[in-house]
């Protein structure tokens, strides 16, 4: 193999990469895994939740950018391989099949509820990335999906049987308005791209009626709020009923 064909395939896997939105599936999977080990469970678990999340997120990511392919386009978004022609849409595509049929027995694993709850937010995903994720529904993905982590951290456990009992409506609430605040805390810097590309988010509609700063203040607040609720929720009602 020539250093020339090396280093193209190389940059194929790195742009391959960089569709599936690395840094956010990774910063998940730690906190997932981190809020696993909190909870008191066992190396070989934490690390299998965070696992299982990562390939969920890193399946998600590709999804978000095939379904985005046509808007990236139209605002000529920066560092979006499938927009710029340098990953084909199949190739995305296939991988994110390949991805998710990886993340079914890594769910699994984790528990038969644990692992529905999970997996659950892949078509989730698909709903919010192909539907959704442009219109004044954008946050509907985002609060679900956070929803459901309660559920997979309360029933999660080692192999594929019953474990763990439902979470609080405390927690899942509390981690629901997590999943709101992140969604606007990650589209305030897509602003100018969204209006480009003619998406008509939640936030993007807001800030056009009060101003960027006045939503970027707002959404300081309300995820600081969110955060002090969903320790406050952990603290008093726990995690599970």
């Amino acid at each position: 193999m020539s250093d020339a064909v090396a280093t193209t395939r190389g940059q194929r896997v790195q742009d391959l990469l960089r569709c599936t939105h690395p840094k956010q599936a990774v910063l998940l999977a730690v906190v997932v895994g981190g809020l696993a080990a909190a909870d008191g469970r066992p190396t070989r678990e934490f690390l299998s939740a965070a696992a299982a999340v990562l390939v969920v997120q890193l399946s998600l990511g590709l999804s978000n950018d095939v379904c985005d392919q046509a808007h990236d386009y139209r605002a000529q978004t920066p560092g979006k391989p499938i927009a710029a022609g340098q990953v084909a849409a199949s190739s995305a595509s296939y991988w994110m099949m390949v991805l998710v049929l990886i993340a079914v027995p890594l769910c699994a694993q984790n528990g038969v509820v644990a692992g529905a709850a999970l997996l659950a937010t892949v078509p989730i995903g698909w709903i919010h990335n192909r539907w959704l994720h442009r219109t004044a529904f954008s946050f509907l993905g985002w609060t679900v999906t956070a929803a459901l982590v309660p559920a997979f951290l309360a029933y999660g456990g080692w192999a594929g049987r019953m474990h763990g009992s439902a979470p609080t409506w405390a927690i899942t609430a509390a981690a629901a308005a997590v999943g709101f605040g992140a969604h606007f805390a990650t589209s305030l810097g897509d602003l100018v791209e969204d209006n480009k590309s003619g998406a008509r988010t939640l936030p993007l509609r807001i800030a056009l009626r009060l101003g960027a700063p006045r939503v970027l203040l707002a959404t300081i607040v309300f995820n600081a709020a969110a955060l002090a609720g969903l320790v406050v929720a952990g603290l008093s009602a726990g995690l599970r009923q």
